[in-house]
């Protein structure tokens, strides 16, 4: 009896022992709502996601809207019916949720805001993100470098304006740092707006859209810029970078005695770290999607296990409803001097991927 009583102990034991590691994969899903795989960089952030949320133990139900809001909106009400545990929602619009959310709220299920504010709803619990301030100031502060290389004796620096999508809460918190390093210098005369156009109502390129800021760069050139030379373009993002790239080699910048002017950007996309090294595009700005995954995975393991997320904001985002409590990520600014260090030795590209 005393034999087959340590059996059966044994074999229980065995048991709870063979089972432990299938129940701690069994958290619950987790719906992820990005809004495009039109940039690469929403690609990456989805891949990583899923990545380190399974590496912790969760489902995933990922889902892109190709920048079409209805889409989206229809993908997070899907979720929500299949009983997603936590939403992880990177906005196509930002104001467009607030009934999405209700319905979320009312089946329990937790909502985390990714890199992209949502506005107008109490029913966003954290927000994880990047300093988005700090992007524009590092924009801006790469800009004015940029020009103090190349154009030393010029004076004042011609400079245009590209603002992000006004339905993107970030790209004001873009413009805004940006304009924290370059109005001084508007102010001072060291800097001139030929254009004239600023502000994010003028400036603004919906959807990020690169066509529609090549066409604006176009018609800048044409309306004022026949009988002067561009020397700098504040451009929020590579894909509006590249865009604002080809109308100026469109007419000759970069050839003969006209030099390229200072074009930045963000998101190190694989074309504009090419473009920075052919000397076209003066810089990016990294933000590593691996670190933003990290903790938006430790905001919805603290949430479901129920714990309290690591936030280091309170008080930067408020959405029209709430101040949503936050975890901002350091943005790093790139150019031709340190890409290899940033982007290679991080392991985040391979060499291949970019020689």
């Amino acid at each position: 009896m005393k034999k087959l009583t340590s059996l059966l102990a044994a074999v229980a034991l065995g048991v709870g022992l063979a089972s432990a590691p299938a129940s701690a994969q069994d958290k619950g899903t987790v719906g992820i709502a990005m809004p495009t795989k039109s940039s690469a960089r929403w690609i990456s952030d989805g891949n990583s996601m899923v990545e380190q949320f399974k590496a912790a133990g969760y489902e995933t139900d990922l889902q892109y809207a190709e920048d079409d809001i209805p889409n989206q909106l229809a993908q997070i009400e899907n979720m929500i019916t299949k009983g997603v545990n936590v939403l992880v929602i990177a906005a196509i619009d930002g104001t467009t949720l607030s009934n999405a959310l209700e319905n979320a709220a009312a089946s329990g299920i937790k909502v985390i805001a990714y890199d992209r504010l949502i506005r107008d709803s109490g029913n966003v619990d954290y927000y994880a993100t990047f300093d988005n301030f700090k992007v524009g100031v590092q924009q801006a502060s790469s800009l004015v470098k940029g020009l103090e290389e190349r154009f030393p004796d010029t004076s004042p620096w011609n400079v245009e304006l590209f603002g992000g999508s006004p339905d993107d809460n970030n790209a004001f918190f873009f413009y805004n740092g940006a304009m924290s390093v370059l109005q001084p210098m508007i102010d001072e005369g060291k800097i001139a707006i030929v254009s004239g156009q600023m502000g994010m109502d003028t400036v603004g390129t919906l959807r990020w859209d690169g066509a529609v800021a090549q066409a604006r760069m176009d018609n800048l050139l044409s309306a004022h810029y026949t009988d002067k030379q561009v020397h700098g373009v504040l451009s929020p993002y590579d894909g509006l970078s590249i865009g604002i790239l080809s109308s100026l080699k469109g007419v000759g910048y970069g050839s003969g005695d006209l030099k390229m002017p200072i074009v930045t950007g963000q998101d190190a996309e694989v074309p504009s770290v090419k473009s920075i090294l052919a000397d076209e595009q003066y810089s990016t700005v990294f933000k590593d999607t691996r670190e933003l995954a990290r903790v938006t995975v430790g905001m919805v393991d603290a949430l479901l296990q129920g714990g309290t997320p690591e936030i280091n904001d309170t008080s930067t985002y408020d959405n029209g409803v709430k101040v949503v409590e936050s975890y901002l990520l350091e943005p790093v600014s790139v150019d031709k001097s340190n890409w290899e260090k940033i982007l290679i030795d991080s392991g985040y590209y391979t060499m291949d991927q970019i020689k």
